[in-house]
């Protein structure tokens, strides 16, 4: 090869290395600090933790951490304006790998498979897959569900076949296919947009149990026209640590979000906050989460 295709082609490496470097260096607290915002995305529909105020306003347990994480990188910005920004579970980890969204506030279940596109934050809440049933769904799933023997529930007739119901594109989903497996036969699975769909199906014995995480569950059976008439699994099929989901590579903006985490869990406010989404579990919940958490 020519000496000056040579020295071309080695030039022309480094530019591309000076243009890589600079992409990696624009990473998202810088980001923030050039447009003056963070960009909080939330998912309207997993109360209590991201869910619509009757203003229009987001408002959960998970939104206010990442208003505690706003406010830190306030406290490194000046004149921070925050931009929440509505999204679906399907899009929002789309959002946060385009850098449409600084931080994705909702149920979100750290896994492997997410850490593929995107990071998370330290564990927020931990919790389990299980299910909401009617009180006169069929038998083997009250004894699937509520951990009973079948000779503990009513001898009614076995249906031909039954349908739960798991809100799509969520790690559940994937969890009841194996939990079913061939043990539970004549079970088909149906996909809801939300979780407000599985619950009005459910109540109108469209489907026979809604599949979803226990801590979801507990605040969708609230919202039933006639709560009493529904059961809630206590049997739990998965291990759910939840987290905020952030760009990947990031290691400057997970720490900042990670020590306000556990300052956060550190102070007498969290206790506050856990009351105030989940009621009386909030100190096994503080316990729980404190045990996950990473410390100073």
């Amino acid at each position: 090869m020519p000496a000056n295709c040579m020295r071309r082609l080695v030039l022309a490496g480094i530019i591309l290395g000076i243009f890589a470097y600079a992409a990696a260096a624009a990473q998202t607290l810088d980001i923030i600090a050039q447009k003056g915002v963070i960009r909080i995305g939330y998912i309207s529909d997993e109360a209590p933790f991201s869910f619509k105020k009757k203003d229009g306003n987001p408002t959960g347990y998970t939104i206010d951490l990442c208003g505690k994480i706003a406010d830190a990188v306030g406290r490194k910005v000046t004149n921070l304006k925050r931009d929440y920004v509505e999204t679906t579970l399907a899009d929002g980890f789309d959002a946060v790998k385009s850098g449409q969204v600084d931080l994705l506030c909702g149920a979100l279940t750290i896994s492997l498979g997410r850490r593929k596109s995107v990071d998370f934050s330290q564990p927020i809440f931990i919790t389990g897959a299980s299910a909401l049933l009617r009180k006169d769904s069929p038998d083997y799933l009250m004894a699937l569900f509520l951990d009973k023997r079948l000779a503990q529930v009513s001898a009614k007739p076995a249906p031909a076949t039954s349908t739960i119901g798991v809100r799509a594109d969520t790690t559940t989903g994937a969890t009841l296919r194996e939990a079913l497996g061939s043990d539970v036969p004549k079970t088909r699975i149906a996909d809801f947009a939300t979780h407000q769909d599985g619950l009005i199906a459910l109540e109108n014995h469209k489907i026979d149990a809604y599949f979803a995480d226990r801590a979801l569950l507990f605040d969708l059976a609230s919202h039933a026209h006639n709560p009493s008439t529904l059961a809630i699994g206590n049997r739990l099929f998965t291990h759910e640590p939840y987290g905020i989901a952030l760009r990947q590579d990031d290691s400057a903006f997970r720490l900042l979000v990670d020590q306000t985490l556990t300052e956060t869990y550190q102070s007498d406010d969290f206790a506050k906050l856990l009351a105030t989404y989940f009621g009386q579990e909030g100190p096994i919940l503080r316990r729980e989460i404190m045990m996950q958490s990473i410390p100073q």
